[in-house]
């Protein structure tokens, strides 16, 4: 817009009683009469210069994208080697994620709430969860879970009892909520074609969270849970199933035995909407605690937990519904 001095201009508003409090007597420069008023022909005034206006900015992704992707491709890169190579050695991965994870989330929670969540027993109890649920299925998973849960409570008798409810409380939710839930990637790797489950299970989670990034960048507009995460929205959410669909169709029809593609259908659906709950869950729990990320380990994404938010949730989902479609394998 242009430039327009700070100066009121002659014989503007009325009620402005800086004009009348002026004092009588010559003119001062301001107040002098100008050429127009002799009979000279009026000059045009010169147009102010136009004020810079800043450039358009882009969509940015808020994060180095660069780094993001070198980060994902190589941890895809371990992720399939392991699977597809030794089973054991993917039990051992999924273990390694769960130790760190936990380790991420009980040092946010003491750092920002003083919630001292006992490490040791959820770390040693989460990987034998994983373990446990390879090895004995579903009830060695339980088994796992009721003794983890025995041992935190155990664990924190050894200090003050001032803060033992919700410390141990806050123990309990991180038992469920990271390595319990990782179980269920371990079941899934038991059935016979367990890698391609698996496999299907990564990449379904993956191809949901990028349909719903590409679309809510390109065309979001109607924020979908603004109190909670208000980067998303509803364009992506309908990105996220309608990638997750087409990719579950797919991945059903040509990965897995005895699938179909309607069946990959209802998964893509399915996944989405856990993975779009997960992202939220965790989105609720930084925002509670006051951060931005959960960890820094992982260059571009975040920390583990950054990472294992919408996994966690999915899950569970994928196997119940593989179980119901193929059978347990």
């Amino acid at each position: 817009m242009p430039i327009v001095p700070d100066v009121p201009a002659q014989g503007g508003n009325q009620d402005d009683d800086r004009g009348s409090a002026r004092p009588a007597g010559p003119p001062v420069r301001d107040e002098m009469p100008s050429a127009q008023s002799y009979g000279a022909a009026p000059q045009e005034p010169k147009p102010m210069p136009e004020a810079a206006q800043p450039a358009p900015q882009k969509k940015s992704a808020g994060r180095d994208l660069s780094a993001a992707i070198g980060v994902g491709v190589g941890l895809g890169a371990v992720i399939v080697a392991s699977l597809f190579v030794v089973k054991a050695v993917f039990v051992g991965v999924i273990a390694v994620a769960v130790v760190v994870g936990l380790w991420e989330l009980t040092a946010r929670l003491q750092e920002r709430k003083s919630i001292k969540a006992p490490l040791v027993p959820l770390a040693v109890g989460g990987a034998a969860m994983v373990v446990a649920g390879y090895v004995r299925g579903p009830g060695g998973a339980w088994v796992a879970m009721a003794l983890t849960a025995l041992a935190v409570l155990v664990w924190r008798m050894t200090e003050s009892p001032e803060g033992y409810l919700k410390d141990v409380t806050a123990g309990l939710f991180a038992a469920f909520y990271v390595p319990f839930l990782a179980t269920f990637v371990a079941l899934m790797l038991t059935a016979d074609d367990g890698p391609w489950r698996v496999l299907v299970f990564l990449l379904l989670t993956v191809v949901s969270d990028t349909g719903a990034y590409a679309v809510g960048w390109r065309f979001g507009k109607r924020k979908l849970a603004p109190r909670i995460s208000p980067g998303k929205t509803r364009e992506g959410l309908f990105g996220a199933i309608a990638f997750a669909m087409v990719a579950g169709a797919l991945s059903m029809q040509f990965l897995i035995d005895d699938g179909t593609w309607w069946q990959g259908l209802l998964l893509g659906l399915a996944v989405a909407a856990s993975a779009t709950l997960g992202d939220l869950g965790e989105s609720m729990i930084k925002r509670d605690l006051g951060i931005k990320d959960m960890g820094t380990l992982l260059p571009g994404h975040g920390g583990i937990m950054d990472r294992l938010d919408s996994l966690l949730p999915t899950a569970p989902v994928v196997w119940l519904l593989m179980v119901a479609f193929v059978g347990a394998g």
